[in-house]
Order: C-alpha cells, then sequence, then structure tokens
C-alpha cells in the first residue's frame, strides 16, 4: 500500500468517537510484518512500537475517529458509511503514520525508540488525555510527542508551526435567563429576559474589547433565542458561543468576568441567569526549548498568528513536551466542510518531516 490507497481505503470507513473496529482493523493490517510490536492501550487505540535499543523514546501521534456529516464530494472513494465522514482529515494523518511506519521498519539505527499511536476520540471527548492516563509514555520512557494536522489554505505539502500560542483553548458557554412574562401593555408587572439578555450579551462583548491588545483571545455568540410572541414580554432568553483564549489566567479571568457580568444582570433587572461552561480542552502551546531545537534540525516555516480552534493534542503537551504543526493541503474546502477532499500528495510532505524528526537526535 502506499499514501494515497491507505488515505482513499481509510475514507470510506469513517467511523465515530471510540467505536473504531473497521479502522483498527485496517491499521492492524498495515501494521502487520513491520519490524514494531503492534498493540492496544486502550479502546479505539493503537500503538506500534519501534525498539531500537536506545533508553528513551520519542512518539508521533495520528487521531482515527470521524464526523457525523453526510459526504457530498462525490469522490469514488466516497465514505461507505452513510452520515459519516471523515471531513477533517483524520484519515490524512492516518495514512501518513503508515507511511512513517513502513520507513522505520527498514532502518537499522535510530537516536531513539520510537512510538506511533492512532488515538479516538478528539472529535467529542478528548481521547488523548484518556491515552496519557493509561500511563503508556511513562512505560515506553517517551521524551516527546509529535502530531500534525492537514491545513486548507497553506501551501501544499508544506509544514507550519508557531513557538508557544499555536491552537486556542475553548469552552462553549450557554447562558439561560429567566424572566417573567407579561403583556406589554403591563409591562411594568413582567421581567423582561429578552432586554437582560441583550444587556448580557453587550456587557460580554466590552469586557471582551477591553482587553489589552496583543492578548489572543475571542468571545463570541452564534445562536440567540427568547421569546414566543410580539406582544408578550420574554419570560426566557437563551445564548450560546464560544470563549477562546491561550494563557489559563487569561481564560479563567474572562469566565470569571461572565459570572459578575451575570450577578450585575440579576441584580439590575430582577432575573435569573444561569451561566455553563463546557470542559473544552487546553490550549496547544509549542514549548519553546523543543520547537527550537526541532527547527534547528528539521526546517520548516513559521507563521505569524496562532488559530482560534481547538485540538485534544493539549492534553499531551500537559503530559510531555509535545509539538504540533500544520501540514498544508492548499485551496480546498473547509474542515468539517460536507465536501471536504484534497490532493494526497500533500501527505508526502508530512511523512517526510516526520521521518527526518525521527531521524535527528532531538
Amino acid at each position: 500500500m502506499d499514501l494515497t490507497q491507505d488515505r482513499r481505503a481509510l475514507h470510506r470507513i469513517p467511523e465515530l468517537d471510540r467505536h473504531l473496529p473497521q479502522t483498527m482493523e485496517y491499521l492492524t493490517h498495515g501494521l502487520e510484518g513491520l519490524s514494531c510490536r503492534v498493540f492496544s492501550p486502550m479502546e479505539g487505540a493503537l500503538g506500534a512500537w519501534f525498539d531500537f535499543g536506545k533508553d528513551t523514546a520519542i512518539a508521533f501521534r495520528a487521531d482515527a475517529d470521524a464526523l457525523p456529516i453526510a459526504e457530498r464530494t462525490g469522490a469514488d472513494y466516497q465514505s461507505n458509511h452513510p452520515g459519516c465522514m471523515h471531513a477533517c482529515g483524520h484519515d490524512g494523518h492516518m495514512a501518513i503514520l503508515l507511511e512513517l511506519a513502513r520507513r522505520l521498519s527498514k532502518k537499522k539505527d535510530l537516536p531513539h525508540n520510537v512510538l506511533l499511536v492512532f488515538q479516538p476520540a478528539e472529535e467529542t471527548t478528548g481521547g488523548a488525555r484518556d491515552l496519557c492516563e493509561t500511563g503508556v509514555f511513562v512505560r515506553y520512557k517517551v521524551k516527546a510527542i509529535f502530531g500534525l494536522h492537514l491545513w486548507p489554505g497553506l501551501p501544499a505539502g508544506r509544514v507550519f508551526s508557531r513557538a508557544q500560542e499555536l491552537m486556542a483553548r475553548s469552552c462553549e458557554v450557554d447562558v439561560d435567563i429567566y424572566g417573567k412574562s407579561s403583556h406589554i401593555a403591563k409591562a411594568s408587572q413582567g421581567i423582561d429576559a429578552l432586554e437582560a439578555g441583550m444587556e448580557f450579551y453587550r456587557g460580554a462583548l466590552e469586557m471582551e474589547r477591553g482587553l489589552p491588545e496583543g492578548i489572543f483571545r475571542l468571545l463570541k455568540f452564534g445562536k440567540l433565542q427568547s421569546g414566543t410572541v410580539r406582544n408578550a414580554l420574554s419570560e426566557h432568553t437563551r445564548l450560546e458561543g464560544s470563549l477562546r483564549a491561550f494563557q489559563d489566567e487569561v481564560f479563567e479571568g474572562m469566565q470569571n468576568g461572565l459570572r459578575s457580568l451575570a450577578e450585575e444582570v440579576m441584580r439590575r433587572f430582577g432575573c435569573r441567569v444561569k451561566l455553563h461552561f463546557s470542559s473544552g480542552y487546553p490550549a496547544v502551546m509549542n514549548p519553546k526549548d523543543l520547537y527550537d531545537r526541532v527547527r534547528r534540525a528539521v526546517p520548516f516555516d513559521e507563521l505569524a498568528e496562532p488559530s482560534m480552534t481547538a485540538e485534544d493534542f493539549s492534553w499531551y503537551q500537559r503530559y510531555l513536551p509535545g509539538l504540533f504543526f500544520f501540514l498544508g493541503v492548499g485551496d480546498v474546502p473547509a474542515l468539517h466542510a460536507d465536501t471536504f477532499d484534497f490532493d494526497e500528495a500533500a501527505l508526502m510532505g508530512g511523512a517526510d518531516f516526520f521521518e527526518s524528526i525521527a531521524e535527528n537526535e532531538i
């Protein structure tokens, strides 16, 4: 098999969350006969251990789950699973690691042992954290982990990254405001949840804009629902949005600011405000010392600014040093689009890059 064949075969069998039986079967078959030990550290995950007799190891990660999206690419390798699609490039990530495995299998010596990990649930509950908690990286004495993501809009086949901030810490923000309905002709007898919701919305945006320049952050609401009819005060307003930042103190400071805003709105309007934050993922922060060492050994392009999207690779970085990269796939549809597709030739750039990291003392 080659990169293109692997990617297209995996594209046909997308599976969700942690239940990835066909994907695991394909990966296991692809690793058979290579000079590695194949094992499963947890449900929906696969490891491939290449032992070069060294005291420490480095790891490479690919995410393996897909999205609940009905594909509309029309490709002859389109998904065979209705309502499910590899719309985020995870099929490409797995194909890169399979190609890397074939190359590692031919090597007689490396500066370190190598562990490849195929991980479930990146799109849902953060399988990276669970994989870390199995202790697999401690058992195999992994000193650093590397991963990448296909990235539309960047030149195809080229690798990009930046030190420190790369991808944001994120959480969903749900705001429920409960007032008291009354006919608008008797508005003084009610509590207007719509007006209170608008005040909360305005205050939240002002809070975000009031932070100093140079601090990457985002707080936006994409959904607002309120009321039932035009001539009665709204009894309930719901806002749904997203909070993103990089430094924990900024992120948690914004959460606390929203809590204070909720208290202020309750005092002013006499309503009740219920505020909920999802757990989300930490920020992907590339440690500068490891970043500099790798860039000296294996050149790649630098990004001017980070992305405000989120990635559960950040959990690995909470347990051990790790670097994350973007692999350009050119001008193609956006990630998570039902038409997302790309030229597999770009994947060779990722395989070459990972192989170069494996060959160097990091």
